[in-house]
């Protein structure tokens, strides 16, 4: 009898493929990753910028509401908490005098002939004359963005122009955590005849950052003395 042979089986052969699904795979859960971690980024800037807003406009609503307690101020010494009084500034209806073209203490006027004459586009800050009062400071407008000339912060309370920062005059406490405490514009527009004439209020609200801003406006009526 012939003696059996053993044959050793032939080495196998590595041709690399599990390694590179695996390879594969590693990316593309690497990107997986990398797109949710940027999604979750942009979703919580997003709500981060919408919370700003959110706090600057309820800003210039408190700015709209602090004005129109102004406006029904009445003569004498200031309010408890307030760092200005308007003296005799108040009562209202009997002092809109008071009101000049440089917006002194927050209180504007302009006579109706010019309001023919506003143009958005060539007004600037070289260029007052075209502009409305409550439009941005570099298109004229009369804000006053330096806030060391405000009261509380260095200006007098009998010579700033400008925004009325909330409380000036109303003792109104400030907001906490906004750049910017929010301010108002106060406007005298004539109508004609006395009976007729009516205040607009312009207001400016900061979120936490000073770049976020929301501007709002209301027409308001002071009653009658």
């Amino acid at each position: 009898m012939k003696p059996l042979r053993r044959f050793a089986p032939a080495p196998s052969r590595q041709s690399g493929v599990a390694m590179l699904f695996v390879l594969v795979f590693t990316l593309a859960l690497t990107g997986i990753a990398i797109v949710s971690a940027r999604l979750a980024l942009q979703g919580e800037a997003v709500a981060r910028n919408q919370l700003d807003l959110q706090v600057a406009r309820q800003g210039a609503e408190a700015a709209l509401r602090d004005a129109e307690i102004d406006l029904l101020l009445p003569t004498g010494n200031p309010r408890t908490g307030a760092p200005c009084s308007r003296g005799d500034e108040r009562p209202t209806q009997a002092q809109v005098g008071k009101f000049n073209k440089t917006c002194i203490k927050g209180q504007c006027v302009r006579d109706p002939n010019e309001r023919l004459s506003v143009d958005y586009r060539t007004a600037s800050a070289t260029n007052q004359a075209v502009a409305e009062p409550w439009w941005p400071s570099e298109k004229g407008g009369s804000w006053g963005d330096d806030p060391d000339e405000k009261p509380g912060s260095g200006g007098s309370c009998e010579t700033f122009t400008g925004g009325v920062p909330l409380g000036t005059f109303t003792g109104t406490p400030p907001i906490r955590g906004v750049a910017l405490q929010p301010e108002y514009l106060i406007e005298y527009v004539r109508r004609g005849s006395s009976e007729d004439d009516f205040f607009r209020i312009t207001a400016r609200g900061f979120g936490y950052r000073a770049g976020t801003e929301v501007v709002m406006q209301s027409y308001f009526k002071v009653p009658p003395l």
